[in-house]
C-alpha cells in the first residue's frame, strides 16, 4: 500500500479526483484529495489574503495533521508550485513528487512568469474585469485552446461537469514567487506527461528549454497517458493506473 495526496491545478476542489480516487483504493492505497484554500468547496475562503504562501501550507497541513508519511505527492498543472514548495517544506515525509501533465516551478518563479506578454496581459485584464483583482475566473474553451491548453477527450459533458464546479483561481497564488530551501532538489520526481508526447519532452530537455532543463536530473522518471491537460477528467482509469504504477 501507498499513500497518496493528490492536489488539483487551477479552478479545482478535490472533487475533480472523484474518478481517479475509487480505482487507486480499490487497489489497496490510502488516498488523500485536497482542496485547497479558495476553490471548490472552499471557495468562501477567498480573497486578496490567500496566495501561494496559503496554497503550500494547505497541502503540508494536509499531510502533516492525517500524520501521514512516504507520500506520493501529486501536483497536476497549476498545483506545480504549491506541491514543490510542500516538498520543500516536509521532505522527510514525501517519497515522490509527481507532476501531472505539469513541471517543477524554480526557486523565485511565479506562475506570470512562465506566460508570454500577451498572455500576462490577458491573465491581468481578466482578473481585473471579471475577478474583482483577487481572482482569475475560468477562461472559456477556445481561450483555454488559445492558451496552448489541449481539451483532447473532453466531450461537451465533461466540459459542461467541469465548468459547473469551477470556481474563480486565487491571484495572489499566481502572483507571489515560490521560495525554496533546496530541500525538494534530491526527491525522486515524476513527470506524467499527457498533452506532451515523452518524445517531445526529451527533445526540449536535451536543447535546455528553460521550463524543461531541470528534467534532466537521475531524479526523475517519466510516464505518459496520452490525452489532453485533464487526464483526471478524459482518462481517470489510465490516470490511476499510472499512479499506482509508482507504488512502492
Amino acid at each position: 500500500m501507498s499513500t497518496y495526496v493528490l492536489v488539483p491545478g487551477f479552478w479545482l476542489g478535490a472533487w475533480a479526483w472523484e474518478k481517479v480516487v475509487p480505482p487507486l483504493r480499490e487497489a489497496g492505497h490510502d488516498v488523500h484529495p485536497v482542496t485547497l484554500t479558495g476553490l471548490g468547496d472552499r471557495s468562501h475562503l477567498a480573497g486578496a489574503g490567500v496566495d501561494l504562501e496559503t496554497h503550500i501550507q494547505d497541502v503540508v497541513n494536509a499531510v502533516v495533521f492525517a500524520d501521514l508519511h512516504d507520500v506520493i505527492l501529486v501536483g497536476h498543472s497549476g498545483a506545480s508550485a504549491a506541491v514543490t514548495g510542500a516538498a520543500d517544506r516536509i521532505p522527510e515525509r514525501v517519497a515522490r513528487l509527481v507532476y501531472l501533465d505539469s513541471g517543477p516551478t524554480a526557486d523565485g518563479m511565479t506562475f506570470m512568469d512562465l506566460n508570454e506578454t500577451d498572455w500576462r496581459t490577458f491573465i491581468e485584464t481578466r482578473v481585473a474585469e471579471q475577478g474583482g483583482g483577487t481572482a482569475y475566473p475560468l477562461p472559456s474553451w477556445p481561450e483555454q485552446e488559445q492558451a496552448g491548453a489541449s481539451l483532447e477527450g473532453l466531450g461537451e459533458a465533461e466540459l459542461d461537469w467541469f465548468a459547473s464546479r469551477a470556481t474563480p483561481q486565487p491571484y495572489g497564488t499566481m502572483t507571489q514567487p515560490l521560495t525554496l530551501k533546496g530541500e525538494v532538489d534530491k526527491l525522486p520526481k515524476t513527470l506524467i506527461a499527457c498533452s506532451l508526447s515523452l518524445e517531445q519532452v526529451q527533445a526540449m530537455i536535451t536543447a535546455g528549454h528553460p521550463f524543461f532543463a531541470a528534467l534532466a536530473g537521475p531524479e526523475w522518471s517519466f510516464e505518459t497517458v496520452p490525452t489532453g491537460h485533464w487526464p483526471m477528467f478524459s482518462k481517470p482509469v489510465e490516470t490511476a493506473t499510472a499512479l499506482a504504477a509508482l507504488a512502492g
